[in-house]
């Protein structure tokens, strides 16, 4: 009885429940909702004030009753209570019309994931609404987001670079043949080039600018033409504010280390793969997917260090979630990809 209701009322969703942003995913409407994974609460009184994109805006402009909280770090759950509210608003927000059932959701995870972090996961996704809580480990996700054939005896590595997370897979008959997850990624970015501007300019900087910065001129890879951007903060010395003009080749410097972190977490999976599915590879290349693709020059850099073909997804930004979403047409069907 409660399961033809839920056929007839009910919607099924597929969130990637990332670091920087959370995406929600249904099957008739395909992406539905992608907004950052931040929280405004009153200091005093813990009432959420604003969430996603709005609170994001907040971070690092906000007086003291009001606290910017990102409940997820490195991939995972920081703050349980923060995160079910948030989860709770977005459901809430895409969940329109006449709904009696409470969804059931697919949830993509980290690799390195731990059994207390599942845990979580799950647990705020039933807290704040849902029915039955599936997860779905990243690099699965992507792979399926991207149309490779998963389900079929040949090697495909998947690079999904997050927020948090760079998760580096081999993926063969529907399962995970080995990873390598590091938690070095698009916000390890940002904090690097926080640092650098800190010791090279005595400029203070907050983290979304250090995001616009990252985006507008970041690469890893010398670029054909060079890119400058005004950036403006807090002098460090005179507490007055102050701006200097930054070049692509500066921030190239100020991601070095966050970049080679991910170089060599390819190279290490390459070395752990076993030699059949080293030699697909070899011939299908590497999958680059996640915000973390968008950076200039990563894949030709990657493809100098490894020899490997390099594709960056069309919509990286959103590969992961159509891949979670795919799940939702038959969740039968894709009960072997789930690990919980």
């Amino acid at each position: 009885m409660f399961r033809n209701l839920f056929r007839l009322f009910g919607k099924s969703l597929a969130m990637d429940l990332g670091t920087a942003n959370t995406l929600l995913y249904t099957r008739n409407q395909g992406v539905v909702l992608s907004e950052p994974s931040v929280v405004a609460l009153d200091a005093d009184r813990g009432h959420v004030l604003a969430v996603g994109r709005e609170a994001k805006e907040f971070l690092g402009r906000t007086p003291r009753r009001i606290r910017a909280v990102r409940p997820m770090r490195d991939g995972v759950i920081a703050d349980f209570e923060v995160t079910r509210q948030m989860i709770a608003f977005f459901i809430k927000k895409v969940m329109t019309g006449f709904n009696i059932a409470r969804p059931n959701i697919v949830i993509c995870v980290p690799t390195g994931i731990t059994q207390v972090e599942k845990r979580a996961v799950v647990e705020s996704a039933q807290q704040a609404g849902a029915n039955t809580v599936y997860l779905i480990e990243e690099p699965m996700a992507a792979a399926m987001g991207a149309d490779l054939p998963v389900h079929e005896p040949i090697g495909n590595m998947v690079v999904d670079i997050g927020g948090g997370t760079t998760e580096v897979a081999v993926i063969s008959l529907s399962a995970i043949a080995y990873a390598e997850s590091v938690r070095v990624a698009g916000d390890a970015m940002n904090l690097a080039i926080q640092r650098y501007l800190q010791n090279e300019f005595q400029l203070l900087i907050g983290e979304n600018m250090a995001e616009r910065i990252k985006i507008a001129v970041g690469s890893a890879y010398p670029l054909p033409e060079q890119l400058v951007v005004e950036v403006s903060g807090k002098h460090m010395v005179t507490g007055t504010p102050s701006s200097v003009r930054i070049t692509d080749g500066h921030i190239r410097e100020a991601l070095m280390e966050p970049v080679r972190t991910i170089v060599m977490a390819v190279r290490k999976a390459l070395e752990k793969t076993p030699p059949e599915l080293a030699a697909d590879i070899g011939g299908t290349g590497l999958l680059l997917a996640g915000g973390g693709a968008l950076l200039k020059g990563l894949d030709e850099l990657l493809h100098k260090d490894t020899g490997l073909k390099v594709r960056v997804e069309q919509d990286p930004l959103t590969t992961v979630v159509r891949g979670t979403g795919r799940t939702l047409d038959n969740l039968k069907f894709y009960s072997n990809v789930f690990i919980n």
